[in-house]
């Protein structure tokens, strides 16, 4: 692999200028924890919001930070540009965290991720009786996702992307098998509620967004892995979702979804929302194939008991037919005791 090109002389020297000010050193250090709005930064540091602004302008224009929409609220996270961050990462790692306004900086930090997980709860707790019951009808969680990884297998992924991520599972049980992790949900209370979570978990440099799975913000040939994790059954039109998901695949990438076999629970349609009963193989297949991707894996997880008020999990894999993959496709038409 070629050696990458160190920063120049006239990017070090602007990246050390936006950093030399106390406020935007302490946002900086702040931001290597992960992501923050500007409220966010106006409680940690004290400070009024037009200040904390003007510094997150100039940290935006310098290069350093990344700013991005969700609603009406404005997040900011470190930049992803590689020279930038071989510089500044180092800087940020090696400040003395025992220094007093760092330690309070820290402090307060927790305590709005704490309110934030508080929100999240109470959102969360309005939903769990409806999803509880949901999921006494299929295999349990644990099944599901250790089915999830094995039909991943061990090929790396290089960039991910969860479409739908509600709560953020997806992301906890995937994000240490990937380089780059990315959430899409079209909810910034879900987003909340994620946000919440993968803080929980400690994994602070994932990147939430908020968009329309219809029209992801994301250029094309993006993703090498791209998941639909019970997600299309809530859609008018599921086929559209994944033409334009697979448009975010890289030559080979792949999409995983998990879905409910076909069934006759009416009362989901009221109850959860859900626009459709399941999903047919055959329909599947039809609409990767409509999206340019072969269906390289079907998997059925049987429900834990039998009866027609029970649902089958379904997963399947869309893959990108522009280069061969080195990867064996795995097995079709498994069905998970």
């Amino acid at each position: 692999m070629a050696e990458k090109a160190a920063p120049s002389l006239d990017l070090t020297l602007s990246i050390l200028r936006a950093a030399a000010e106390e406020t935007r050193l302490r946002i900086l250090a702040l931001l290597i924890e992960g992501e923050l709005s500007v409220s966010d930064l106006t409680d940690i540091l004290g400070q009024s919001q037009p200040r904390i602004s003007r510094h997150l302008k100039l940290l935006v224009e310098a290069g350093l930070v990344e700013r991005h929409r969700e609603g009406a609220w404005a997040f900011f996270r470190l930049t992803d540009r590689s020279a930038a961050m071989r510089i500044l990462r180092p800087m940020l790692e090696g400040l003395d965290r025992s220094d007093p306004q760092l330690l309070d900086d820290q402090t307060r930090l927790a305590a709005v991720r704490g309110q934030r997980a508080q929100a999240a709860l109470a959102f969360f707790s309005r939903l769990a009786p409806e999803w509880d019951r949901l999921r006494t009808l299929h295999a349990p969680e644990a099944v599901v996702e250790a089915a999830v990884v094995d039909a991943l297998g061990q090929k790396p992924v290089r960039n991910l992307l969860d479409l739908g991520t509600g709560t953020g599972r997806m992301l906890q049980l995937l994000a240490p098998r990937a380089s780059r992790v990315v959430g899409l949900d079209a909810s910034h209370a879900m987003l909340s509620v994620a946000r919440a979570n993968l803080e929980k978990a400690g994994l602070t440099r994932i990147e939430l967004r908020q968009g329309d799975i219809y029209a992801p913000p994301f250029p094309r040939d993006t993703f090498d892995l791209v998941v639909v994790h019970q997600v299309l059954h809530y859609l008018d039109d599921p086929a559209r979702a994944l033409r334009e998901a697979a448009r975010l695949l890289a030559p080979g990438g792949r999409i995983l979804i998990v879905d409910f076999a076909p069934h006759n629970l009416e009362f989901l349609r009221e109850a959860q929302a859900h626009r459709r009963l399941g999903f047919a193989p055959e329909q599947m297949t039809a609409w990767l194939e409509e999206a340019g991707l072969d269906c390289a894996l079907t998997k059925n997880i049987a429900p834990p008991k039998k009866g027609e008020d029970q649902l089958t999990v379904s997963l399947w894999i869309g893959q990108d037919r522009r280069i061969v993959s080195d990867w064996p496709l795995a097995e079709t038409n498994k069905e998970v005791a």
